[in-house]
């Protein structure tokens, strides 16, 4: 059960911008955004992981949002995947969006918030507890 004492909203308040985590086979960075929706970017470190990779790309772009102390991430692209491929002088056929956003309907992306504030984060999956920290985008000139 989480112990986060924040409300579902200040969840998501607290989330917005751009965050960076690590988990034992990957690094990723994930840009929550004020319309809900976010930009992953995930890097597998494990070599048995990277045609997976290969398959699906390393960019995700979605939908997001938190209920019961719990954050979903519905995937809705693909843009780097292998399956989305364009076919000179016809169309672009995106198979891989297609397959990413019906999996995300059946079994989206799940965390249970354990504790957050503005800095940094804990979150759990199902397998592991998961660090992030949160990106500053102020540029120093």
């Amino acid at each position: 059960m989480s112990n986060s004492k924040h409300s579902d909203l200040e969840i998501e308040l607290l989330l917005l911008g751009k965050w960076r985590f690590n988990t034992d086979s990957e690094k990723i960075t994930i840009e929550f955004k004020d319309d809900m929706t976010y930009e992953q970017t995930k890097i597998q470190t494990l070599l048995f992981s990277k045609p997976k990779e290969l398959i699906t790309g390393n960019k995700f772009t979605g939908v997001w949002y938190v209920s019961q102390k719990k954050l979903y991430l519905n995937v809705k692209k693909l843009p780097k995947s292998f399956l989305n491929f364009h076919i000179p002088l016809a169309f672009k056929i995106s198979i891989g969006d297609m397959v990413a956003t019906l999996s995300s309907v059946f079994t989206p992306e799940n965390y249970e918030v354990m504790r957050i504030n503005s800095s940094k984060f804990l979150i759990k999956d199902k397998e592991q507890s998961i660090m992030g920290t949160k990106i500053n985008n102020t540029k120093k000139y």
